[in-house]
């Protein structure tokens, strides 16, 4: 069995056959693990990947793109999230709700270099709702189907969709989430990524992982990937055992904790956790997490933009309350190396 790999000759890569049935296939793709890094707004820009990448996800996706900034080739060209070697295989997640623009899109990020193409039919946004986009196609299945017809049309790579469990609870609601599934596998999208909350649960309460095996076990030969409250190693392997899916993508629980891939791998592979790394290694992740954002924004907005990731990577020391207090204080490169230096023994 082969793989994808952009740093072979031929962008094939032979997988031993002994490591063949723990795989997880994407289209033309095969990832090594059941699990990868999910697109998260705001959070899944180029350095949140190569960490994730380093520490052992086989994949990662950007965050949420417009659709229509494809169409713009000044702003496109500008963008700092299109994919380099040190992120491995990179999958964009676009938005919109006209199916010319979404292919359109989606044929521009695919020709810059982007493995994969996600298509949010989920995002709970009211702004987005409002725009006829992300979760609202859920209401409208013919609309989501037709994008996904025209996107699969435009591209080569593998095409997913990311999806709620309805857009509420309601029999109607329902009906029409089961509609775009039966519609989506037969217009041969590679994979269903299915979040257990409809978009009106927001991220109340516990997402329904029962509805995703039910989609399993409506569509058995569909890829069906779960998402939801994956927020540690042992969560993860426990779904992936139980719910008879595909695979699942490690969201909310990958923010400030790269580690996680790698916990996941070795649980996953029947091999002890690792120790939690050192505080002097979550202390130099940090500032390289820092420093790559800082490549990209100046001074005083790459520190308030960190501050999202500050709150992560401050659950796993012991005094979590004070570092954290200290972090989101910071006002500088030079008050966040300080405070590292205090709690972390580095920089």
């Amino acid at each position: 069995m082969y793989k994808r790999d952009k740093h072979t000759k031929n962008g094939l890569l032979k997988i031993p056959k002994a490591v063949c049935n723990t795989m997880l296939k994407l289209g033309d793709i095969s990832l090594d693990v059941p699990f990868y890094q999910a697109p998260l707004s705001g959070y899944t820009d180029r350095a949140m990947r190569v960490l994730a990448h380093k520490y052992g996800a086989p994949l990662s996706y950007t965050g949420v793109i417009l659709a229509k900034i494809a169409l713009h080739k000044k702003a496109f060209n500008r963008l700092y999230f299109q994919p380099s070697v040190d992120e491995g295989l990179v999958g964009a997640q676009i938005l919109g709700g006209d199916p010319e623009t979404m292919a359109e899109a989606a044929a521009a990020f695919a020709n810059v270099g982007f493995d994969l193409i996600d298509l949010n039919f989920a995002c709970p946004a009211p702004k987005v709702l409002r725009r006829h986009s992300g979760g609202y196609l859920l209401k409208e299945p013919e609309a989501a189907i037709k994008i996904m017809q025209y996107v699969r049309d435009s591209v080569s790579c593998p095409v997913t969709i990311k999806l709620r469990a309805g857009f509420d609870k309601t029999q109607e609601s329902m009906d029409k989430f089961w509609q775009i599934c039966q519609g989506a596998v037969a217009e041969g999208i590679d994979a269903l990524i299915i979040h257990g909350r409809s978009v009106k649960e927001l991220y109340r309460d516990k997402g329904d992982w029962e509805i995703i095996s039910e989609a399993k076990r409506r569509f058995p030969k569909a890829t069906i990937i779960g998402s939801g409250d994956l927020m540690d190693a042992e969560v993860i392997v426990e779904k992936l055992k139980t719910s008879g899916l595909d695979g699942v993508i490690i969201a909310r629980g990958a923010i400030g904790n790269p580690w996680i891939f790698n916990e996941t791998r070795a649980l996953w592979e029947g091999r002890p956790k690792p120790e939690r790394p050192s505080l002097a290694e979550q202390g130099e992740v940090y500032l390289k997490h820092y420093e790559m954002i800082a490549e990209t924004r100046p001074m005083l907005k790459s520190v308030r933009y960190f501050r999202k990731f500050s709150v992560g990577y401050c659950k796993y020391h012991p005094q979590r309350k004070m570092i954290q207090a200290d972090l989101i204080a910071a006002r500088s490169r030079d008050d966040l190396y300080a405070a590292v230096k205090k709690w972390y023994g580095v920089g």
